[in-house]
């Protein structure tokens, strides 16, 4: 997954071998605040990570334990990308002059994690597409980030949403996202941290798209809060990771209802 983010004149990189990449996405993962991507380029063997930072001092302070470069970065706003088609009924889309046509989200980039077309999201969104009882479920969205899943939850005609992030800045940029899509409030937006998730109110439906030492970490604590006859689906997950994240939720009592795979990446489903 790949945090973006504004004003951050600071870049750290360093040059990993492919076969690194998951020890290197746990580890940087583990650091829920920090904006970081993994970059690949055709025909390189190797693998290029890349941390952004407010300041110097802080960037030079992140390469003393991690190794690698720093220097001065100065970032260009991405062209929008072709919108993201979830099924026939919704797109993702990331320019704001298209917020009103019909079907269509719109979901700028920004410092918040999901525009749509990472693996990790669109296997949740078309998850979400496909649930027919939508209206019924008390949903719970853990990582949200850009608030894309909550707002897709929303648009597919969810009522009652509660989404959650551990950093304010995620859950601010969620709540203006809601204001640019729909007239009126109706998701409530918490600054929270999935592994000390609190015992009550209990949820019906939880979509998490997080790292998967989180989940494995705050595994008792989700399952913990979820109805009995409720459904969790789990992303961020790489497929070396899936067994660990799937022994945690079996042993917080869950069953397993299916896998989906796209790509190096997994979404789990299970009931409670």
């Amino acid at each position: 997954m790949v945090r973006k983010a504004s004003f951050l004149a600071w870049r750290w990189s360093r040059a990993i071998a492919r076969d690194q990449e998951p020890r290197w996405t746990q580890q940087l993962g583990a650091d829920g605040g920090l904006n970081w991507m993994v970059v690949e380029k055709p025909g390189r063997k190797r693998l290029k990570l890349e941390a952004y930072f407010a300041t110097e001092k802080i960037a030079l302070d992140f390469r003393r334990t991690w190794g690698g470069r720093v220097e001065r970065f100065a970032p260009a706003p991405p062209p929008p990308p072709e919108p993201v088609r979830v099924d026939a009924q919704l797109e993702i889309g990331h320019d704001e002059d298209a917020r009103k046509r019909a079907g269509r989200l719109v979901i700028p980039y920004g410092i918040a994690f999901g525009s749509g077309e990472h693996a990790t999201t669109l296997m949740l969104l078309r998850a979400l597409a496909r649930k027919r009882d939508l209206a019924a479920r008390s949903i719970l969205d853990l990582g949200t980030g850009s608030g894309v899943l909550a707002l897709a939850a929303r648009a597919l005609g969810a009522r009652q949403i509660v989404a959650t992030d551990f950093d304010p800045a995620a859950t601010r940029t969620a709540r203006r996202n809601e204001a640019l899509n729909f007239s009126s409030r109706r998701i409530r937006w918490k600054v929270e941290d999935a592994k000390r998730l609190p015992a009550r109110p209990r949820y019906g439906l939880i979509v998490a798209n997080l790292f998967s030492g989180i989940l494995v970490e705050a595994a008792a604590r989700i399952a913990r809060v979820l109805e009995r006859g409720g459904e969790l689906w789990l992303s961020g997950v790489l497929r070396s990771q899936q067994e660990e994240v799937a022994a945690a939720y079996r042993a917080a009592g869950l069953r397993h209802l299916r896998t989906t795979t796209r790509g190096k990446w997994i979404m789990q489903q299970w009931l409670k």
